[in-house]
């Protein structure tokens, strides 16, 4: 019987292991991001104390009535795409839940998403609908793995292909340089490449991850995930551009938006309120008179986040009170 190594003679974990271990990490790096926050909104609420309120709302109330109408079908179709990923999902896993269902809970937590962040939209409120709908909860989280990543799997390779080729311009007193957006370019559009060819030609289909099994699709559904994914960023950007009447070319819209992305998820603010319009401010004021930029903003806010939610949560209550108790089959 061998004895075992004096603990000197072990290897050592690396010090990131060693520190997260230690009670105090966790608090030091909640704090951390706490301040952050707080740093950030605080820089948001400096910055909307600058902003001529009543000259938003006035350019607010001037804009056309054909231009509002425009911009709230391209904001409808949007959703109408978003609510299409469950049935990906639906397709990849083979559940028979009804497809207008799928579609109904989809549009559900995109809306919840779009206000309360991933965890209540993405994760809790599809969960809850799904099972209450009768759906297993190992399926259920199958789709909604392969919903997210569709989501982002079209973000990687259309904000790849935007900074790459047609990156936006930047301040000079911006952190980041142009230079480095190319580079963040190149390596977005590498992960959204590497998926295709992995899709296309990996010879291993599945992984298992804490206890569930994951199986990587097949070159169309790839595809399909590229298509529906990228036309839903667009019809984003969309609401914007038609909202600034079109005075902007669509493709400086896209990319500001794309940018504004990416430093939402740095900041981590709910919703990125208040973000989009920073990023929007500093990017495109040099066209557009602040005024007129925040007030197309705002309405892309009502069109597009706050009007979702109110039908969301009116077709939510509506689900709980009619769901059926028993599974699909």
């Amino acid at each position: 019987m061998t004895s075992a190594p004096p603990a000197s003679a072990l290897p050592r974990p690396p010090l990131w292991q060693r520190l997260q271990g230690h009670g105090h990490w966790r608090w030091l790096s909640r704090g951390a991001l706490v301040l952050f926050a707080s740093a950030v909104v605080g820089l948001l609420a400096w910055q909307a104390s600058k902003v001529d309120w009543a000259a938003v709302r006035a350019a607010a109330e001037a804009t056309p009535a054909r231009v509002l109408l425009a911009a709230a079908l391209v904001a409808a179709c949007g959703h109408a795409v978003y609510s299409c990923f469950d049935l990906l999902g639906r397709r990849y896993t083979g559940h028979r839940l009804h497809a207008g269902a799928a579609m109904l809970v989809t549009f559900i937590s995109y809306a919840f998403n779009l206000n309360f962040g991933a965890i209540v939209g993405g994760g809790a409120m599809r969960l809850r609908l799904y099972t209450r709908l009768g759906l297993p909860t190992a399926t259920t989280l199958r789709v909604m793995a392969l919903s997210m990543w569709t989501n982002w799997f079209g973000y990687l390779a259309l904000a790849g292909a935007t900074f790459l080729m047609l990156p936006v311009a930047l301040p000079p007193a911006w952190p980041v340089s142009p230079a480095a957006l190319r580079v963040l370019g190149g390596a977005l559009l590498l992960l959204a490449l590497a998926y295709l060819a992995a899709c296309a030609g990996s010879r291993r289909r599945h992984w298992d991850w804490r206890g569930h099994r994951l199986h990587l699709p097949g070159p169309r559904m790839a595809l399909a995930q590229l298509a529906i994914s990228t036309v839903n960023w667009l019809l984003i950007a969309g609401v914007i551009w038609v909202l600034l009447d079109q005075r902007v070319p669509f493709a400086a819209v896209a990319s500001v938006y794309l940018v504004g992305v990416v430093v939402g998820i740095a900041t981590r603010v709910p919703a990125g309120l208040g973000v989009q319009e920073a990023v929007f401010v500093a990017l495109l004021s040099h066209n557009i008179p602040r005024p007129e930029l925040l007030a197309a903003l705002l309405i892309y806010r009502a069109l597009y986040y706050w009007g979702p939610l109110l039908l969301a949560a009116l077709a939510y209550l509506a689900v709980e009170s009619r769901a059926p108790q028993r599974a699909p089959g």
